[in-house]
């Protein structure tokens, strides 16, 4: 079964709009993260592990997000790791990306996967996998259905 994960695509410097690297990735078809904020070696070894570990994601998994308004966005990885130092990615910090098919229509909360509000539920702005037995076949099915809406 395909992986999950919750990708928040916001900046960990409180300065930037979140909604202008959402807005990025889905015109430019990309998931990913940023680097603002990150300083000191150990700040940088953790980077550094949060970006082998993205990297490592395998081609097909799914990645949710929330837009400003809340709104849930469903995507799936479609591509190998790169960073992305284009002046309009350092300006949103979205710049360690990978290439995303994304949904093109928001998904209703009571759509979404109990597990994946819960992920969100807890806040955060790290790139993580979402552990639970039926939420990889739960959005299996979301993706099936989704693109017939679009």
């Amino acid at each position: 079964m395909a992986e999950v994960y919750r990708a928040p695509m916001r900046s960990r410097r409180d300065g930037l709009d979140p909604q202008a690297a959402l807005e990025r990735a889905l015109r430019r078809g990309l998931v990913g993260f940023g680097e603002a904020g990150v300083e000191g070696a150990a700040a940088l070894e953790r980077l550094a592990r949060r970006v082998q570990r993205f990297a490592a994601v395998p081609d097909g998994s799914f990645v949710w997000t929330r837009d400003g308004d809340g709104r849930y966005r469903l995507g799936r990885v479609d591509g190998p790791y790169r960073y992305d130092n284009d002046p309009a990615a350092v300006a949103v910090d979205l710049l360690h990306v990978r290439p995303c098919t994304w949904c093109p229509i928001p998904v209703a909360e009571a759509e979404v996967p109990a597990a994946v509000v819960a992920t969100f539920g807890r806040g955060g702005r790290n790139f993580q996998r979402t552990h639970d037995a039926q939420v990889g076949a739960q959005t299996t099915r979301l993706w099936a259905t989704l693109g017939k809406r679009g």
